[in-house]
């Protein structure tokens, strides 16, 4: 017997998922330090990330900080915190590759590599859940590592890469969770006790708000979700009451479990802001723009627990404020160049261009001397995977109508909860890399209709079939990796690759 033959089929499971995760992980730590620069909005995160793990807050930097950071300063800081407008969950995981690597752009990519590569085991686990394939669950893995979207993601400090990891492991938490009860409930239908994989979805969705408040629309959707699961596994309801009171049982504990535990995992997020309130105050006591005053430096509480209560009543204020910034008039009135609308993100219809250069003379890439030389960060979602998967989607919606099981709904909840919020938000710049966080579940619902298949048709058409699409994919992005990774290419070769000019 050989030691293939040894390992167990349990082994595989976790073996096959490690095994993408680490060729993902190989395929984004190869020069993530270029661009050699703070792109996009790593400029605030970045930063921040620095405050929080010198000082325990974010704070502002000099007038020239970037430029003096690329050069390997770090004295580019003051004492005042800054203006943030985003929670600091996100940052604290920046803020752990900065420990180990400094204030370099590995120091604050790192993390992000480090979260989008277990992002694709988590995928894959997930994905061997809910159809019971191995073969499936490493494809799942494979596509979310092939994808040019995620793949860019993985690879700059911005925070929409941990918002979407925290949210697909809720979710797989959740998946576990609905398995767990499912084994208890066929020996005892009246099993209403512990909870353990809620409780770890609630941490996860703590973390997700705590990264981007747009979490809360997936914790809103899926806290629905699984009481809607749980009624329905439990069967059938003799009466209006049984079916209130069975709702009240079900919902009141996943309520304590996610929003509960979540609520609580948020705010310990906000421990060195709660520990720093005052200088907050001096600089922002006043408000943003004509917010009130709610913080302790004008209106101290008395009492042993005062200054407890002040921290909290600050950081309330300070929420307020930044509500109001983003749904105020001062997002309102901006645009961007490569701003978005939600309806075509998921054909990937204008991409973002974080970093570019097309100044480069030609000789440095051999183009005519007529040409240039290009290099660019685009955040292009690879089209094998996204065009086949919208498609897969709307195969899943039909599947789901016909047969509404859990598992068919699972992706599509997902979806509609980091998509539909953004329908609606028009009036300010939004851009196509927020899909980040919709991209796990389009590939979920694509391999639940490849599982689908495969159940249709015979191994010999399945595998060939299956395999070509993924050499597709592969190919693909192999094709569009010069304008993901900022390498070096001509102008030309640069221009084949815009196959819309709304990519440009």
């Amino acid at each position: 017997m050989t030691l293939l033959d040894r390992i167990s089929l349990r082994a595989w499971e976790w073996i096959g998922p490690i095994a993408i995760a680490l060729l993902a992980f190989a395929l984004r730590i190869w020069k993530v330090g270029s661009p050699n620069s703070l792109t996009f909005d790593e400029t605030y995160y970045a930063k921040d990330a620095w405050g929080l793990i010198h000082g325990g807050y974010a704070r502002d930097a000099v007038e020239d900080a970037n430029g003096r950071i690329i050069n390997g300063e770090t004295d580019v800081f003051t004492q005042d915190p800054t203006w943030i407008v985003h929670p600091d969950g996100g940052k604290w995981l920046i803020a752990f590759g900065e420990k180990i690597y400094g204030l370099t752009p590995l120091g604050w990519r790192f993390a992000a590599v480090v979260v989008g590569s277990l992002m694709v085991l988590v995928l894959a686990r997930l994905v061997l859940r809910l159809t019971g394939s191995l073969a499936l669950g490493c494809v799942a893995g494979l596509l979310l590592t092939l994808d040019g979207l995620h793949y860019t993601m993985s690879r700059i400090a911005l925070l929409d890469i941990f918002l979407a990891f925290w949210i697909l492991c809720a979710v797989a938490c959740l998946a576990v969770d609905r398995d767990w009860l499912g084994e208890r409930l066929a020996l005892d239908r009246r099993y209403y006790a512990w909870r353990p994989w809620q409780l770890a979805a609630g941490a996860c969705f703590g973390m997700a708000v705590a990264t981007k408040w747009s979490g809360l629309y997936v914790l809103a959707a899926f806290g629905l979700t699984v009481v809607i699961w749980e009624v329905w596994a439990r069967g059938r309801v003799e009466s209006v009451q049984d079916a209130f009171v069975r709702v009240l049982r079900v919902g009141l504990p996943a309520f304590g479990w996610l929003v509960g535990v979540a609520l609580v995992v948020y705010l310990l997020t906000w421990t060195g802001w709660l520990l720093h309130h005052d200088v907050f105050e001096a600089r922002f006591g006043n408000g943003y723009g004509d917010e009130p005053v709610w913080g302790s430096v004008s209106d101290p509480t008395r009492g042993p627990l005062g200054g407890l209560i002040d921290a909290f009543r600050s950081l309330w204020s300070f929420h307020v404020m930044t509500w109001n910034f983003h749904t105020g008039d001062y997002l309102a009135s901006k645009s961007h160049p490569y701003e978005s609308n939600a309806f075509g993100w998921l054909i990937q219809w204008r991409p973002t261009n974080v970093s570019s250069n097309f100044d480069i003379a030609a000789d440095v890439c051999g183009a005519s001397a007529d040409s240039k030389c290009v290099r660019q960060v685009l955040t292009l979602g690879n089209p094998a995977i996204w065009w086949v998967g919208t498609l897969g989607l709307v195969t899943a919606l039909v599947a789901w109508i016909r047969n509404p099981t859990w598992r068919w709904s699972l992706p599509l909840v997902g979806v509609l909860a980091t998509w539909a919020p953004w329908w609606i938000t028009s009036g300010r710049p939004i851009f196509t890399f927020y899909a980040i966080a919709i991209v796990p579940f389009m590939i979920i619902a694509l391999c639940l209709v490849f599982n689908a298949i495969r159940r249709r048709i015979p191994d010999r058409y399945w595998w060939p079939g299956l395999a070509a699409y993924l050499g597709v994919v592969a190919v693909t992005f192999w094709y569009f990796f010069p304008i993901l990774a900022n390498r070096i290419i001509t102008y030309d070769q640069w221009r084949e690759r815009m196959w819309w000019d709304r990519w440009i």
